[in-house]
């Protein structure tokens, strides 16, 4: 890997960062534990269409252990885990399926996947199954945060595009 492309992952982890910090900052939406709007993935899909899955990985994997380390607690480190590369795993599938086109049923899937995900070390750790009475309103709230990051993940990706293919280039 080259320094500059060494550099652009950095600052992209720093920037899904500093995201997760602003959006953390921000009263949840609605009175249901787990729903927010995920604008860090914004980061994550840009990633996934200008660049390679594994710079994907890469960013996700520094900026969950960076903001557990910095703003969570040990236990939010595993349903980010879990919520974030089950996200993944399926966004670098419906990408090939869908030729890196049409990112808002990207994100939405991804979105769908994280709650899924998060949901599953729920019911894994308490062993209760009164915490599946969430699911429906984790999916559709998945979807549709998950609608909304894409957007914005396409609309910034217009913006960026004139830099982001180039950066990632090795250089010959």
């Amino acid at each position: 890997m080259t320094i500059r492309k060494t550099t652009l992952l950095g600052l992209f982890t720093a920037l899904s960062l500093a995201i997760y910090a602003i959006e953390s900052a921000i009263p949840p939406l609605v009175p249901i534990p787990g729903i927010k709007l995920g604008l860090a993935n914004i980061i994550t899909l840009l990633l996934l269409r200008h660049a390679t899955a594994k710079d994907a990985i890469l960013v996700l994997a520094a900026r969950v252990l960076l903001s557990a380390l910095l703003f969570g607690q040990s236990l939010s480190l595993l349903y980010s885990l879990a919520g974030g590369f089950c996200s993944l795993s399926v966004m670098v599938l419906v990408m090939k399926l869908l030729q890196k086109k049409l990112l808002f049923l990207t994100g939405a899937m991804g979105g769908l996947t994280h709650n899924l995900g998060q949901l599953a070390v729920a019911y894994l750790i308490t062993k209760t199954k009164g915490v599946l009475a969430y699911l429906p309103f984790l999916i559709l709230s998945g979807i549709l945060t998950g609608i909304f990051t894409g957007l914005c993940a396409s609309f910034a990706g217009r913006y960026l595009a004139f830099l982001l293919p180039a950066s990632f280039k090795d250089p010959d």
